[in-house]
């Protein structure tokens, strides 16, 4: 009957696994589908404008062409006229000279005669018939205009589709994610020396397998790629997986995408729990600043009795102003002078990395990770439920590292940044410099229940950055150091 029912089950998981593959093979085919309408409609839209935009170019180029043919006739028209205005003043002028020596043939008296014929010379010398150009100035041809639009009308009548790339192939074995980057590699399925570009369009999921259509995030869009490879730095790891593909352009025409890819970018991402913080910790989700008003001044002296006898961070002034305290999960919330916010999501198994930056006015802060059971009045590194590294700036400055009650100095300069390294199943915590990666402090123990990322502020703030995943640096560092116990062998606790 149970290896019945365990079969039933399994046929069950395989059932849905399958329904839930066709649901998204069908949402993807429907989503294709209107894809081919709108993108047909856009393509005749397109095709519509390069014709009308065609059609405005001849238009243009008939209009200048004609004005020129317009001009040179209006040119030669003008020579033309002018020619024929002064060759027909000059005939009136000649023939009227003509008639004038006639009528001197007439002249009887040799002096008149002699008179006349003298004057008929100077007017024949000085007349305007022989010194007129007895040649047109412009011609009537006008061949010298006519255009040959037969090699246009072949390139016009010779219109094709463009080519169109075809689609990439993504290379997953060549792709990286390490550092919060992923370098995505791609090829060409054959040599196409006419791609200009490539387009990589990248989204967040944390859906295994091919992408879903109706997945919550859009595609980000990165073009002008003219390599085939692209790396994305700088990343925030808060999805489990990362979709890709990748699209080749020519100078014209974008051809179709690679088949998509799922790479895994998985990394521990937390915020402040401000259901566990202490009342004067103002708390958002990646960061925390003291609050001096945030406490109930009358709370705080009945705390500080309780309280007496411990030693720790030294207490602020409070502000005599009262206030109701905000709503908190009550059983967990710190108290005191356990200025103490933790993470919301536990460590379990595996190894983690997250990074903290302290304002540069901050008197006093700790990092580190305790068990969730560390007590209201608990400090961090004075239990040994706790592990962290102190910085007090307030008097005389010290850096430590603090577990079980004690400390051990640390003789190294105070980074900007602090990363923070777990492996919870080789029982390591390790701290860093986040800028050069250098090992400030290592605890080697057994940890024996879940733990939770851990601060202390007073009189300042920090800045949590998560969604890191382990960086390559620390990752060579830890195997090389592999057994070894760290900077600070006296604090290495026992298991808890």
């Amino acid at each position: 009957m149970d290896s019945q029912k365990e079969a039933l089950q399994r046929i069950i998981t395989t059932l849905a696994n399958k329904n839930e593959e066709l649901h998204n093979f069908i949402d993807t085919v429907s989503h294709t589908l209107k894809g081919v309408q709108n993108n047909s409609s856009k393509v005749i839209s397109d095709l519509e404008e390069e014709f009308d935009s065609l059609y405005s170019v001849l238009d243009e180029m008939k209009e200048s062409m004609t004005n020129t043919i317009k001009q040179e006739q209006a040119r030669k028209t003008q020579e033309l006229q002018n020619q024929l205005t002064q060759s027909t003043s000059a005939l009136e002028s000649s023939e009227e000279l003509l008639e004038f020596a006639n009528t001197a043939l007439d002249i009887k008296d040799s002096e008149e005669f002699a008179k006349a014929a003298k004057q008929i010379k100077d007017r024949v010398t000085m007349a305007p018939a022989f010194r007129l150009t007895m040649k047109p100035k412009a011609t009537d041809n006008m061949t010298h205009l006519m255009a040959d639009f037969s090699q246009e009308r072949r390139i016009i009548q010779g219109l094709r589709f463009l080519p169109v790339p075809r689609a990439p192939e993504i290379d997953v074995a060549d792709c990286v994610v390490a550092d919060n980057s992923v370098t995505v590699c791609w090829r060409m399925p054959e040599e196409d020396n006419k791609i200009d570009h490539y387009i990589l369009e990248y989204r967040k999921t944390n859906h295994e397998g091919l992408p879903r259509v109706k997945d919550e995030r859009c595609w980000e869009v990165l073009d002008n790629i003219r390599s085939t490879e692209y790396s994305l730095t700088g990343l925030k790891f808060d999805s489990k997986y990362m979709n890709f593909r990748v699209r080749a352009c020519n100078k014209a025409a974008a051809g179709d995408h690679s088949d998509p890819v799922t790479l895994e970018t998985r990394a521990f991402n937390f915020s402040l729990d401000s259901t566990c913080s202490h009342l004067n910790l103002k708390v958002e989700d990646s960061c925390v600043e003291w609050d001096p008003a945030g406490g109930k001044g009358q709370e705080s002296k009945i705390k500080g009795k309780e309280n007496k006898g411990r030693s720790g961070t030294p207490s602020p002034k409070r502000t005599s102003t009262t206030r109701p305290p905000p709503v908190r999960g009550s059983r967990d919330r710190f108290t005191g002078e356990s200025y103490t916010v933790l993470g919301d999501s536990s460590i379990e198994s595996g190894q983690h990395y997250w990074e903290v930056k302290a304002q540069k006015d901050c008197k006093s802060y700790s990092v580190g990770v305790a068990y969730r059971n560390l007590g209201k009045f608990d400090q961090l590194g004075k239990t040994n439920t706790s592990w962290c590294i102190h910085v007090n700036n307030w008097l005389q400055a010290t850096f430590a590292a603090k577990h079980n009650n004690k400390a051990k100095s640390l003789e190294v300069a105070v980074p900007d940044r602090i990363g923070v390294y777990c492996d919870f199943d080789g029982g390591q915590l390790s701290f860093y410099n986040a800028d050069s990666k250098q090992l400030l402090h290592t605890f080697k123990t057994k940890f024996t229940q879940s733990i939770v990322p851990a601060f202390m502020v007073w009189c300042g703030g920090l800045t949590v950055s998560t969604g890191l995943q382990v960086p390559s640096a620390v990752k060579c560092f830890q195997k090389a150091e592999n057994g070894l116990g760290g900077s600070a062998s006296s604090l290495n606790s026992v298991p808890q």
